[in-house]
């Protein structure tokens, strides 16, 4: 017996659709826009959470923990790639040929009868899909979109808009990505990383060759002209059909941004394209990272020809995603910020942005490395990265999904650091306790990475009301 593999909106609207894993941030928001559509719902996940509870309200049924009885009445099953085949209710379905689909084939199945964008590349791919949903809802386009973060105007990391756009994020990290063949695309940046999955550079530019493959005939590439790995993937792409749009600060860019300012709240850039000056890009949230951002942004709306006046409005209402540069709170003139950033390249735009931020003050980071393999492929640039910061303690490696790699750890970092500027402290409570008492008035300290140490940001707000 053949399982089915593919799906009309049509057809999901028939199926009873489980979802093993439905709290991370991807499952959730595609579960999201199926409640929104009418579909019928459930899931489970490890530990009950906000999300959960926001799911309920939708009329998901969820539960907490696994369990073979979850599965249910369940048609099809969609699952996290941090499921594994040992999983009870996984195990049933395949035991009751049930079909198993993975996050991102269900996604290209909601994305297929929708004019649909997919935001690639290393990294800025969250806040550029986010900037992009909120300029083309300013627009009056309402697209239906999914992000791996929450939006903080949306308060939503998914919508099922009434538009005919889609806009998704689109992680490279396993190859899934190849599923979604989108009408057009975004690529920001192509780096090395998710070194779990990837041998070596090589295979980054094949994967991302493959997804440029992917796109619809005819579609559109919107792609940084700066960026270094983006020019030599250009030179491997052959399709002619593409309409390719580069965007950044060099003259050969189709869009650029020029007369920079960088603000320790803000951005500003003045955007011209082909010698046209377009208009000012002005930016609620911080750094140049974020300026290449809006401009991939304004750059793919304008290929969906959306007003260009609207479309900096929205962008200037931006005001961010969780846990991207996030402020958390400031206590004593002490200000807290949450950031994913887990590679060096993104650690050294968070430190750039912070130390603007700070002006004159210092930037006291905690940092906890993200997987084993990653610690130990760039624990050198690691260490050059958080030296931008003027105090950095060092937690523990957390593993993900990974097994320990002997050898690995974050010590490896620390001993490549000036070592009166750092210090290894696996104790969380240790490390909030050791930054409150140094934190003085004007300082910035961020938690950077994108393990649990999302969860240090209120103790180290109370802990400096505290003293």
């Amino acid at each position: 017996m053949s399982l089915k593999t593919d799906y009309s909106l049509s057809e999901l609207a028939k199926l009873n659709i489980h979802f093993i894993g439905i709290g991370g941030s991807g499952m959730s928001g595609i579960a999201r826009i199926m409640l929104a559509k009418g579909f019928t719902v459930s899931g489970s996940d490890k530990n009950d959470s906000a999300m959960l509870t926001s799911l309920k309200a939708l009329g998901a049924k969820v539960e907490v923990g696994h369990k073979q009885e979850n599965l249910g009445a369940a048609d099809l099953v969609i699952i996290s790639a941090a499921i594994d085949e040992n999983n009870p209710e996984l195990a049933l379905a395949r035991k009751k040929m049930i079909p198993v689909a993975a996050r991102a084939q269900a996604l290209a199945w909601l994305m297929s009868e929708s004019t649909s964008i997919a935001v690639a590349g290393t990294h800025g791919k969250t806040t550029t899909t986010a900037m992009l949903a909120v300029a083309l809802q300013t627009a009056g386009a309402d697209p239906s979109f999914a992000v791996g973060g929450t939006i903080n105007t949306a308060g939503t990391n998914a919508h099922s808009g009434s538009g005919s756009i889609f806009i998704a994020e689109a992680d490279e990290s396993d190859g899934s990505f190849l599923a979604y063949k989108p009408s057009g695309a975004i690529i920001t940046n192509v780096e090395l990383d998710h070194v779990d999955h990837f041998a070596d550079e090589e295979a980054v530019f094949k994967v991302f060759e493959q997804f440029i493959s992917s796109i619809q005939d005819n579609g559109f590439l919107v792609a940084c002209g700066d960026d270094a790995g983006v020019k030599q993937l250009l030179t491997r792409i052959t399709r002619k059909d593409l309409k390719i749009l580069l965007y950044g600060q060099g003259e050969n860019n189709d869009f650029q941004i020029q007369r920079i300012q960088l603000d320790p709240l803000s951005s500003l850039a003045t955007v011209s394209s082909t010698g046209r000056r377009v208009g000012e890009l002005s930016l609620s949230v911080v750094g140049k990272h974020n300026l290449l951002n809006a401009l991939a942004a304004f750059t793919a709306a304008s290929a969906l020809n959306m007003a260009e006046d609207k479309l900096f409005a929205g962008l200037k209402s931006f005001t961010g995603t969780r846990r991207r540069f996030e402020l958390k709170g400031e206590v004593s003139g002490v200000k807290v910020i949450d950031d994913y950033g887990h590679h060096p390249t993104e650690i050294i735009a968070t430190l750039t942005a912070a130390k603007n931020l700070a002006q004159s003050a210092r930037v006291l980071v905690i940092f906890q490395p993200h997987r084993y393999s990653r610690t130990a492929a760039f624990s050198e640039q690691f260490s050059a990265a958080l030296s931008n910061a003027d105090f950095t303690f060092l937690l523990e490696v957390y593993a993900a999904s990974e097994k320990p790699i002997p050898g690995v750890s974050s010590l490896m970092i620390a001993r490549n650091m000036d070592q009166s500027k750092v210090k290894f402290e696996p104790s969380m409570l240790e490390v909030v306790s050791e930054i409150t008492k140094m934190a003085k008035s004007g300082d910035v300290i961020i938690t950077l990475g994108a393990g649990d140490i999302s969860s240090l940001g209120e103790p180290i707000l109370q802990s400096l009301a505290d003293r």
